[in-house]
């Protein structure tokens, strides 16, 4: 399904071809689209399709993380935290950035504070990690427009990936990270979504399976906070810094391609239409993929977005929006995010027999009243997990050593991020954008 290309628009066929010259290239041979053939693309520095090499049993897991911002360090703590606290083994082995500045201060608190002893490689570049034989695993935590260079990448080179959600920038993206996934189904890639871990969405899942609310009809979801000085405003900016002193610019744009150096967008980059969705990638993504996985409820097909500039005039990207989903079956999916106000909605599917709320740590069925002399109101008790963002982390290094589906897969990652593109489109283009699953087309209403 992924590899038609009927019904594509223009860029999403130029981007497949770009890709399948680039895997063309990769590999040594030519790629013939219909009539025409296409030229190869420069190859990597890695060669692709390179066989993965599990860690034994018994063998320390050895990672490494590219992008070593405030999530890429968060993670360095956290996987270190989980060595130390003896729940897995596990060593961070190396790390990558063209920022200096957040290279050298994430190796530095390795090395003096969370792995005193344990030997950690930097690397400017990200090319020179992937060569290497002795890493098992590699997490993603770049800004959202190199989440899929770095994955497809990371994917070649043989080494599993966790990468941090957003899963890419746009469909684009990720349909070529979909794409290499499926082609390499031996390497594991887990998207960087913890709600999936908790056991109030599997269960709601099981619930709707069991036909508990009937069909599903309709859900809805947020993510809300209040942020008065202005959202990921909390990263300090120098305006001194310079392109090519401080940070290797042209390198941390990457796929984007060139653009004048703002040192803004350098280090709140999801603040920026060009670098990020904002709300929609950075935080809706958390609660649409496990509300997603418990509804079942197909390919999202119909997506229409608004949203605005209210309080933070400063941020390109919206501080309020809201999203309306349709799926395959006719569900409708409402989906609200701010930074303006921390009031969301209570995570709910309703069907004719009743509904069920979810939320992090509980869970609820409520019948409705022509259905309540035939089912009782449900609010069981649920285990509890800790941290779910460890919890998740656990899971991909689970799947490391065994070999299993990761909860939060590429295809639930290709899923969520139809939702994301088009709803971005809405927003920035206006107007209803439909998606079909058969072609993988898009287009606007």
């Amino acid at each position: 399904m992924l590899d038609r290309l009927n019904g594509m628009n223009a860029e999403e066929r130029r981007s497949r071809r770009e890709f399948l010259a680039w895997t063309a290239g990769a590999a040594g041979a030519a790629t013939v689209i219909g009539n025409a053939a296409v030229a190869a693309a420069p190859r990597f520095e890695v060669l692709p399709g390179r066989p993965v090499k599990p860690p034994k049993e018994g063998e320390v897991i050895r990672m490494a993380v590219i992008g070593t911002g405030g999530m890429g360090t968060g993670h360095c703590a956290a996987f270190a935290n989980l060595n130390t606290a003896r729940q897995a083994k596990v060593q961070i082995v190396a790390l990558a950035d063209p920022w200096p500045r957040n290279l050298d201060r994430a190796h530095k608190r390795l090395t003096e504070e969370w792995q005193k002893g344990v030997e950690i490689t930097k690397y400017a570049d990200y090319k020179e990690l992937l060569k290497r034989d002795d890493i098992h695993g590699v997490l993603i935590a770049s800004p959202e427009h190199w989440h899929a260079q770095h994955a497809i990448d990371a994917v070649l080179a043989g080494k599993d990936v966790y990468c941090e959600k957003p899963m890419c920038l746009n469909l684009t993206d990720a349909m070529k990270l979909a794409e290499v996934a499926k082609s390499h189904p031996d390497v594991i890639v887990q998207v960087g979504t913890q709600k999936m871990a908790l056991p109030a969405y599997h269960e709601a899942r099981k619930w709707i399976r069991e036909g508990l609310i009937g069909t599903p009809t309709c859900s809805q979801t947020s993510y809300c906070r209040n942020s008065p000085k202005g959202e990921w405003n909390y990263y300090e900016v120098d305006p001194k810094w310079q392109a090519g002193k401080d940070v290797d610019w042209e390198k941390w744009c990457g796929p984007i391609g060139s653009m004048p150096f703002d040192p803004y967008v350098l280090n709140r980059w999801r603040r920026y239409r060009r670098t990020s969705t904002g709300i929609i990638g950075d935080l809706l993504v958390h609660v649409m993929t496990p509300l997603m996985m418990a509804m079942d409820q197909g390919w999202p097909v119909r997506v229409t977005a608004s949203g605005a500039h209210i309080i933070d005039k400063t941020m390109e990207n919206h501080d309020t929006l809201n999203i309306l989903a349709e799926f395959e079956t006719g569900h409708q999916m409402i989906v609200m995010g701010a930074t303006t106000n921390d009031t969301g909605l209570t995570p709910m599917i309703r069907g004719p027999k009743g509904n069920i709320e979810v939320t992090d740590g509980s869970l609820r069925f409520t019948p409705q009243k022509p259905y309540a002399e035939d089912a009782e109101e449900r609010k069981p008790q649920l285990p509890s997990i800790g941290d779910d963002q460890d919890q998740h982390r656990m899971n991909w290094l689970e799947c490391i050593r065994t070999r299993k589906k990761p909860e939060a897969d590429v295809e639930s990652g290709l899923k969520v991020m139809v939702i994301v593109d088009l709803a971005t489109r809405s927003l920035w283009e206006g107007g209803a954008w439909t998606f079909d699953p058969k072609t993988m087309a898009v287009k606007k209403q």
